[in-house]
């Protein structure tokens, strides 16, 4: 699952150069905004390709959309 979500991401190739159905299915993947927000604190002028505020919006929702299907599938793994 890690190496789909990473090539999907914009970790390696700009957005722009991935064919249409890529383009739309990086848009959709945690990994492109947390990478954008990423080169943006690293980077000597400090700004991202989305805004901080929407990479970080993207990446809380993914943490609590996760959290919430682990805490269901606990409880089967457990017993």
């Amino acid at each position: 699952m890690t190496m789909p979500l990473f090539f999907a991401s914009n970790a390696i190739y700009p957005i722009s150069l991935m064919p249409k159905w890529l383009q739309m299915i990086s848009h959709l993947n945690p990994l492109t905004y947390q990478v954008d927000a990423l080169r943006g604190t690293m980077l000597a002028n400090g700004t991202s390709t989305y805004g901080f505020a929407l990479d970080f919006t993207v990446l809380l929702f993914a943490i609590v959309v996760m959290t919430v299907i682990s805490g269901r599938l606990y409880s089967r793994v457990v017993m």
